[in-house]
């Protein structure tokens, strides 16, 4: 104990339930069903045929504000997908972050264009060309030029989520917009199809021919009718929805369609959020490729899967409502892979995650790995490693092929798979201990019998990601896999692990008082000085020795470790009292920079005031975290953060106050850790006792325990 240890009546209250997200408890595990389809976080999903193999173009969902690789998935039986990285060069002034609602078209030429929104060079839709689906691709523009800029074809009108449409006379017109309810309706205009770099006669189509409108435009023709379907309301709850309007001219005007919208939240909200579609035309039948949220929800609605079901017209100007469900659409063609054999198999595993908060209570049980459902999924109990998954087959079983789903299509796992015929001896399967090469499957081949297979995941290729697998897939033949490609290996190092140590450690009680100093020694191991800056002072308040902050702050002369990149978890304790609650700023601690990518997810910073991120900054209202209930002013509180790669979650006095499920991009690199501000100033004004970092998250039993350890309270 630091401080003076004194009397403690701690009350511990009954947690109450909150339903921020307006998600219902609902069943999702079921197994062997074909909605979501892919097992993976991606959004604003774009179907395409081209020759006898499927392909669906999508953004790469819940990082840095949906600000994943560009990748494909690919299937030649619309049942199992693969996934590939693709080769898109990047700026010239920086690398590509934003891979946004892409969308690729077959021009006259045989070429195929690929375009998709980017908000690093302004809100903007780019084009690349390539001779394959696939790439690898090149610039339309080699001075990075958009082919739909911002601002066009009216200023302020931001230029994301275009979607082409090819006419039955050949012409080919886009369509795009995005919060169109603020800035003046859908965009359309004409693609010069001479370059296929530049657009033509572009207008915005009014309010009133697309009501409730906010992105996400589609343009299909149903016999001699231009059917104009678009998401509305708001994507990041369960108000998203698609609806449509129709017209005899790609222009318009455009009647609102009946019906709308056609696809919603279901009752049972199973189906959460859906939109941001496309349409695949097989044979007669019309089936609807949209996104849907996660459950457990993900905080803001970022974390998407991808869904088809079918969509049918009661006429060419009139779409049915379309009924979501989880077992998606019969199978329309035959596949040539065979049945696998692990399907609903006795599983076992080190760990596994019970997520627990104010919203949910959910298991990321071992079967979930072998239920063939892209909806669940395993995932070890924290991001430490090893983590293992033991699998039963039930008998001794010829194996020729394993594949392995990771959570994440784009990042790299490094694994072992070991086999035994009796659970005890084990021999070397596949050793991917070293592996760089991210997937979706991870596919391992090789001829032997056996009863059990155990996956040892060993690392990752960020910080902070799980040893989580959507499904684990064993066949006793070989088969085809459609165009076999293979991403290319990353030059990154693995991310780094949790040290499980105190990192920050500050107390004011045990520094000699004295009215001025300069710099302070951090005692936790990360060491190094805190140097004042402003206008920070010693005091005593209460009996107590503080730091009192008027404006100014600590700054610690050593880098951000590692482990805190990214994903990775933390745990901030601090004693504070605040004499003024204001509605911003008033923040206790920063250690990431707004400025690096300045997306919402990459930001992090513990506050203490009465606005939207009055607990948890995150750049963006639709992820920040406020207290439910606020500590009273001008009364010392013990307010603690803690982050597990999974759910953030704030204490006030030992109590858990709010939480939310969250992934994060913590943005490190050019970031100092801050105590009293953040990067751009919002100045903590008020005491501090003391203050402690961890780089991984504390329980509730201990941070009740570290909280009667440091208490100083009479």
């Amino acid at each position: 104990m630091i401080l003076k240890k004194s009397k403690l009546i701690l009350v511990v209250f009954i947690l109450f339930t909150i339903n921020t997200f307006s998600q219902k408890n609902i069943d999702t595990n079921t197994s062997r069903v074909n909605n979501p389809i892919l097992p993976g976080w991606f959004a604003d999903p774009t179907i395409k045929k081209f020759d006898d193999i499927y392909y669906i173009y999508a953004t790469t969902d819940n990082e840095m504000l949906a600000s994943g690789a560009p990748t494909v998935w690919y299937s030649k039986d619309f049942q199992n997908w693969y996934n590939y990285t693709m080769d898109i060069p990047s700026f010239s002034s920086r690398d590509i972050t934003n891979f946004w609602a892409p969308d690729i078209i077959l021009g006259e030429n045989g070429k195929y264009y690929l375009y998709f929104g980017n908000c690093e060079l302004g809100c903007n839709i780019y084009g690349y060309v390539s001779d394959t689906p696939v790439g690898p691709w090149k610039k339309l523009n080699d001075d990075d030029k958009a082919v739909i800029p911002s601002a066009y074809p009216r200023d302020g009108f931001p230029s994301l989520d275009a979607q082409f449409f090819r006419d039955t006379d050949g012409k080919v017109y886009g369509y795009w917009g995005t919060w169109v309810h603020y800035n003046g309706g859908y965009a359309v205009g004409e693609l010069n199809q001479n370059t296929m770099k530049s657009m033509m006669n572009a207008t915005n189509i009014p309010l009133s021919q697309t009501p409730v409108p906010f992105e996400a435009p589609y343009m299909m023709k149903k016999g001699d009718k231009y059917i104009l379907m678009y998401s509305g309301a708001s994507c990041h709850n369960e108000t998203y929805n698609v609806r449509y309007s129709y017209a005899n001219s790609p222009y318009g005007p455009f009647t609102p369609g009946k019906n709308n919208p056609i696809l919603s939240t279901n009752e049972d909200q199973t189906t959460h959020g859906p939109g941001h579609h496309s349409v695949l035309k097989e044979n007669n039948d019309y089936y609807i490729v949209y996104h849907k949220h996660d459950y457990p929800m993900t905080r803001g609605g970022l974390a998407r899967q991808v869904c088809v079901d079918k969509m049918i017209f009661e006429n060419d100007s009139t779409i049915v409502k379309v009924i979501p469900t989880n077992k998606g659409i019969q199978n329309f063609i035959k596949s040539e892979v065979p049945d696998e054999i692990a399907f609903n198999a006795k599983t076992t595993a080190s760990s596994f995650y019970h997520l627990q908060s104010t919203q949910h209570d959910y298991e990321y049980k071992p079967s979930y790995a072998t239920d063939n459902n892209n909806a669940t999924m395993w995932k070890a109990s924290n991001n430490n490693f090893p983590q293992d998954l033991v699998v039963d087959l039930g008998s001794v079983e010829k194996i020729e092929r394993v594949m392995t789903q990771f959570e994440f299509a784009s990042y790299y796992y490094q694994y072992v798979l070991e086999y035994s015929k009796d659970g005890k001896k084990w021999q070397i399967y596949a050793d991917k201990s070293k592996n760089r090469t991210p997937g979706s499957p991870m596919i391992d081949d090789k001829s032997i019998s056996a009863r059990y297979l155990k996956l040892t995941v060993l690392g990752t290729e960020k910080t902070g990601l799980f040893a989580a697998v959507w499904n684990l897939k064993v066949y006793s033949s070989l088969f085809e896999v459609p165009l076999n490609l293979k991403s290319k290996a990353s030059i990154k190092e693995p991310g780094v692990v949790s040290s499980n140590e105190l990192l920050i450690n500050l107390d004011a009680c045990v520094i000699s008082k004295k009215s001025d100093f300069s710099s302070l020694k951090n005692k936790g191991s990360i060491g190094g000085n805190f140097i004042k800056e402003g206008d920070v002072v010693f005091d005593e308040i209460d009996g107590v020795k503080v730091f009192n902050f008027k404006k100014g702050a600590l700054v610690l002369d050593q880098p951000v470790p590692k482990s805190l990149a990214w994903n990775g978890s933390f745990t901030i304790a601090t004693w504070v009292k605040n004499p003024e609650i204001k509605n911003d700023s008033e923040c206790l601690i920063s250690w990431c920079d707004r400025h690096e990518f300045n997306l919402a997810n990459s930001y992090n910073a513990l506050h203490y005031n009465s606005g939207n991120y009055g607990a948890v900054a995150h750049l963006d209202g639709h992820f920040d975290m406020k207290y439910n209930k606020l500590p009273q002013q001008n009364k010392w509180h013990h307010i603690v953060l803690t982050f597990d790669g999974m759910v953030e979650k704030i204490y006030v006095d030992g109590v858990l106050d709010n939480s939310q499920n969250m992934l994060l991009s913590s943005a490190i690199d050019k970031a100092k850790i801050r105590i009293g501000a953040s990067d751009i100033g919002e100045y903590f004004s008020g005491f501090m006792a003391s203050i402690r970092m961890y780089d991984f998250a504390l329980d509730e039993v201990s941070i009740r325990e570290l909280m009667m350890s440091t208490n100083f309270i009479d």
